[in-house]
């Protein structure tokens, strides 16, 4: 393959789970590869279509729960393009939103092992999709911020939560579970106003997949009914409570009457 040489590197998005939602490229990038390292949030489903031919590696990362740290996945994708070997690393959602691509790819230059970047669709837009909902809307949310929740341990939870409070933008908190009190309990007291809307978005384009949705404060409650182990993306802003004209949530959404659980 032209674009895929032996002694190559691929950093793929998988996208957020449903194999459809995986793009043609993709696809055929994970079908040339001879070896695959894959994070835990890659599905099954689109592990399988990994030929049986071709080796599998798994180095997830899990809150609190590393197989390998970043710098040994590093110096394993290195190896195997050394080796001549065509690689496919293969990270949930889009390699380079939250998925230490920067790491990887400046692992591979300093090597001199050619590395390119595969574009995978991303939890926040999944999870506007599955709510049928617009993470943009003229009038109410102009702008879109994408953060993390994600620390190291120790370390506290420190935004701009004025920027991130401001009444046009719509908020998109990956790995925010954990975070949830404290991100509302900021938001508020930086002015967003207590009422806005909120969408949980769990196991986002999954058999398994849960929208919920209610306000501001109580997201601390909503994010209690989720399971430790079931990934979770936080949409915040005036956007998700607009109805369709017929005035209905979008469909299989369920709405969470508001109150103050903390």
């Amino acid at each position: 393959m032209d674009d895929f040489p032996a002694g190559s590197v691929w950093l793929v998005g998988a996208g957020p789970g449903d194999p459809d939602l995986l793009t043609r490229k993709a696809e055929r990038l994970i079908a040339a590869a001879d070896i695959v390292f894959h994070d835990a949030l890659v599905g099954p489903d689109i592990l399988a279509l990994i030929p049986d031919a071709t080796e599998r590696a798994s180095v997830g990362k899990r809150s609190g729960r590393h197989s390998k740290d970043q710098a040994t996945i590093d110096g394993l994708i290195v190896a195997a393009a050394r080796a001549g070997r065509r690689v496919v690393r293969l990270k949930g959602g889009d390699p380079s939103i939250f998925g230490r691509s920067t790491e990887e790819i400046d692992a591979c230059r300093a090597a001199g092992v050619p590395v390119r970047i595969c574009p995978g669709i991303t939890a926040a837009s999944a999870a506007a999709a599955s709510g049928t909902i617009s993470l943009t809307l003229r009038g109410l949310a102009r702008r879109l911020t994408l953060v993390t929740a994600h620390l190291r341990e120790g370390e506290a939870l420190s935004l701009d939560w004025s920027a991130l409070a401001a009444p046009d933008a719509m908020l998109a908190v990956y790995m925010g579970r954990a975070a949830a009190p404290v991100i509302a309990r900021q938001l508020v007291a930086a002015g967003m106003p207590p009422e806005t809307p909120v969408m949980i978005a769990v196991n986002v384009s999954l058999p398994n997949e849960r929208l919920l949705t209610g306000r501001l404060d109580a997201l601390s409650f909503l994010t209690r009914t989720i399971g430790d182990k079931d990934p979770a993306l936080l949409l915040i802003g005036d956007a998700i409570g607009a109805r369709r004209a017929d005035g209905a949530l979008a469909p299989e959404v369920s709405e969470v009457s508001a109150f103050n659980a903390d």
